[in-house]
């Protein structure tokens, strides 16, 4: 199934899976039925696996050969069924899916007992992802609260070169030899790696149509220094405080994502076009970046680059809001934090100088007075030291002055006004 086809069965709901053949309804019946909607709740974007001289490594095995791979996502909202998307994203050759099945999770590799089920594809157990695309899973039926964790296991039975992933999961991915999609949990002796591969996205069957908010950044979005597998990412405490309204929150965020260039991932100017703007029901994004826009040119990251210019950045958030307009979609800015000693004492440090933070101060500026977007988070004031405010506050700080911890993220979720993030929604 192509992406377009996708995203027009999510859209539409079940009147779009009923043209597709996905569901039928008896002629016999006498009572319309209960209409239902298919809503995205969970997302990790793509992006393409960089080359072995890239500063940092990937993390990833060169292949995966008959092999079990099984990881855990959680929801944002709940729904009586679910859908699957597996994504060949960036691939060159057709994937191949010898078998998968989800189930809620416990803990570790372990699945909860009885709620294994099998995932197919067009009815079958198997299927092929053509290069580039992604395809949605049949519905499972298995009921799912909001903020519940699933286990996806995928058995790849032929040779499978990863080329897209997602780099920082803040989860534990399993891998094994052989057919272990209905394993309760993965041998002891299994692979653990904590990059996300081919499990792209998860939607849920919902009894009200889609509202979503994406959260488009960095790995500040991504949740770095935050503590794994504990869902503290400032995403996921704002799914907690929307997860009552009915709506989804998906995570956008790429460690290395910029604004304006490519990097450790597409430019976000590029894919807001799928991973925002393509969303079912997407009611506002907020988007939080410019830190590697301004911090990698000169630095290990980039250093043949040239220094950012503040209107350079500036005229890349203007065409944003231009593309948010046209779709429709509320925009909402987060200013950017403070970096002073961001990686101080390792290989890749660099992203701050008081020449770069000139250009944060006059970006962050432009994003609190321009009234460009339909509101702003000063994620800046609200992390800063006020003793030394180009620098984090000890408090919000994971430890590497760069990205705030659980405390950090804690806050900046509760600091999201929801009335002016999902405007006139009566959500």
């Amino acid at each position: 199934m192509h992406a377009s086809t996708f995203g027009s069965i999510l859209k539409h709901g079940a009147a779009a899976l009923t043209l597709a053949g996905i569901t039928a309804v008896s002629a016999a019946q006498t009572t319309p039925p209960t209409r239902t909607y298919w809503s995205p709740s969970w997302m990790a974007s793509t992006q393409p696996i960089w080359g072995g001289d890239f500063v940092l490594p990937s993390g990833l095995p060169f292949q995966f050969n008959r092999q079990t791979i099984r990881q855990v996502a959680r929801l944002s909202l709940g729904g009586a069924k679910l859908r699957v998307v597996i994504s060949n994203e960036g691939g060159t050759a057709p994937l191949y899916i010898g078998a998968a099945r989800v189930a809620r999770h416990a803990e570790g590799s372990a699945i909860v007992e009885g709620t294994d089920r099998a995932v197919r594809f067009g009815g079958q157990p198997e299927v092929t992802v053509p290069p580039g695309a992604r395809l949605v899973s049949d519905p499972v039926d298995l009921p799912l609260p909001a903020l519940s964790e699933v286990a996806v296991s995928l058995y790849l039975p032929k040779p499978s070169q990863p080329t897209g992933f997602h780099f920082d999961a803040r989860e534990t991915a399993y891998v094994a030899g052989g057919d272990l999609t209905g394993a309760a949990q993965m041998p002891a002796a299994a692979s653990q790696w904590s990059t996300r591969v081919y499990v792209s996205g998860l939607v849920v069957e919902t009894p009200t149509p889609p509202a979503t908010v994406v959260a488009l950044g960095d790995s500040i979005t991504d949740g770095n220094g935050s503590t794994p597998g504990a869902n503290t990412r400032w995403p996921d405490a704002l799914a907690e405080r929307l997860a009552p309204r009915g709506v989804g929150v998906l995570n956008a965020g790429i460690s290395g994502g910029r604004l304006l260039k490519d990097g450790m991932g597409r430019a976000g100017l590029e894919r807001a076009g799928r991973d925002v703007f393509a969303q079912p029901g997407v009611r506002a994004v907020i988007v939080l970046l410019g830190t590697n826009d301004i911090g990698w040119p000169g630095g290990p990251f980039a250093p043949q680059e040239p220094a950012m210019r503040a209107e350079e950045l500036i005229q890349g958030f203007r065409q944003l809001v231009a593309m948010a307009r046209a779709h429709n979609v509320r925009i909402v800015a987060g200013t950017i934090a403070p970096n002073e000693r961001g990686l101080e004492g390792t290989a890749l440090e660099g992203h701050h100088s008081p020449e770069k933070d000139k250009v944060r101060q006059a970006v962050n500026r432009w994003i609190r007075e321009s009234g460009a977007f339909d509101a702003v988070v000063d994620f800046d004031a609200l992390l800063r030291d006020p003793a030394r405010p180009i620098r984090l506050k000890a408090a919000m700080d994971s430890g590497d002055h760069l990205h705030p911890g659980d405390a950090g993220y804690k806050a900046m979720a509760a600091a999201i006004d929801l009335d002016a993030l999902l405007g006139s929604d009566p959500r």
